[in-house]
Order: C-alpha cells, then sequence, then structure tokens
C-alpha cells in the first residue's frame, strides 16, 4: 500500500479505533438514533483530560426554583439512569414504540438536546383539554381524543364489560407510546411538571419514565449534543 493511501486509512479508522477508549459501557461503544431524519451516533467525547464549561459547569442554583427533585416524581412512574436510556434508544424508540422528550422550554431546547428527542415544553400538559397545541403533542404520543362518549359506553368501560381500563371521558390512551421525559437535571422541574401533568389528563404510570439525570447528567459524561436545525 502506497503510504498516502495508508495514511488515509489509518485517518479514518482513527475514531473507530479511539471510541474503544472511552465507550458507553463495557459492551457498548456507540448507539445511533434517528434525529431529524438523519442518523446520530451517540458516543461520549474521547478527550480524556475534557472538562464541562458553560451552564452546566454550575454546582449551586437558587432555591426555589431550582431545587433538587426526588428519585421518584409520581407513583408508578420509573426513575432511569443512562444505560436505561440507552436502551430505550436502542429498542422503544428505534422501533417507534417511545418517544423521548425534552420537556424544557423552546430557548434550552435550542441550546442543544439529546439526540432522538422532541421538544415539547413541560407547560402544553397544562393546557386546556381541547388546545390545539395539547391535541397536537398527544397525538405524537398515539393518544387520541374522546368526544361526545355516551354515559353507558363509559359505565360498561369503567365495569370492565368492555375495553376501557386505558380510557377515560377525554382521552383513549390504548395505543400511547411509552415515554422517557427529561430536562436540565436533578435541579430542574420542568420534566416532573410534565410528568404530573401527563398523569393527570390519564396517561397510564406504567407508560412514563423519568430521566432524572436530564442534560446536566448527560453532559457531564461528555455524551452527544445535537443543536436543532
Amino acid at each position: 500500500m502506497k503510504p498516502r493511501y495508508l495514511f488515509f486509512s489509518l485517518f479514518f479508522l482513527a475514531p473507530a479505533v479511539m471510541a474503544l477508549e472511552v465507550k458507553l459501557t463495557p459492551d457498548r461503544d456507540y448507539i445511533e438514533v434517528i434525529h431529524n431524519d438523519r442518523l446520530v451516533k451517540v458516543m461520549r467525547i474521547q478527550d480524556l483530560d475534557h472538562k464541562l464549561e458553560g451552564s452546566f459547569a454550575k454546582t449551586s442554583r437558587k432555591c426555589p426554583p431550582f431545587c433538587i427533585q426526588p428519585m421518584e416524581v409520581a407513583p408508578g412512574v420509573k426513575t432511569i439512569g443512562q444505560v436505561e436510556l440507552f436502551d430505550f434508544m436502542e429498542q422503544d424508540l428505534l422501533d417507534g414504540t417511545g418517544v423521548l422528550i425534552d420537556a424544557r422550554t423552546p430557548s434550552w431546547w435550542k441550546r442543544g438536546t439529546i439526540p432522538g428527542s422532541i421538544n415539547i415544553p413541560f407547560t402544553v400538559f397544562g393546557l386546556d383539554k381541547d388546545d390545539p397545541k395539547l391535541l397536537e403533542a398527544m397525538d405524537k404520543l398515539g393518544v387520541r381524543r374522546r368526544n361526545d362518549v355516551g354515559g353507558f359506553t363509559r359505565l360498561l368501560e369503567k365495569t370492565g364489560l368492555i375495553g376501557g381500563d386505558e380510557k377515560t371521558d377525554d382521552w383513549d390512551f390504548s395505543r400511547a407510546k411509552t415515554l422517557v421525559l427529561w430536562c436540565n437535571g436533578m435541579w430542574c422541574g420542568q420534566s416532573p411538571r410534565a410528568i404530573r401533568g401527563l398523569l393527570r389528563l390519564g396517561y397510564p404510570a406504567k407508560k412514563i419514565r423519568y430521566y432524572r439525570g436530564g442534560m446536566q447528567a448527560w453532559q457531564s459524561l461528555g455524551l452527544t449534543v445535537v443543536e436543532p436545525e
């Protein structure tokens, strides 16, 4: 092989070799997700001297409102870490049965987000049930608005005579997707508020996950961040 071709070969192979030094887990170098219709590789920064800078290097913020969030955000809602989020990305997100929600305000979203996320601000889940923004968001989650459901039908559903254990007077959650919600970290109350809003609407707790570490933990591990277009 001529020297210049050897150089180019080593150049293009280098990222793959370097990726082995700082893995996601002992048996996983990286994962791939679809973000805005393009494939994004989620991996850790390979510079062993890299240090966190910017907003997420801060350790102290006024409380309230930036208070440490409990590990259990609500009964029945599972709290997960990074490895469980990787599994969710490779399984539920990939096959379309799950949705990863950046529950922060749009101004935070524009600074960078976790690959594969969609932005649904926490305030949306507190809107009126007929608000177009809420209806659009629920549609993305596989939830349908119910209109003019008869009292007799609801009675049969509540008694279990016909399928209705995942339906309310206003919403049909029978095809609801599994969700993972996150915000800026363990000091951020935006995703907990979004989760509580979803529960008030009737969203099944068993289909909701809380990534408590959020962007603070994500960036502290040197994981890939993408800026929305």
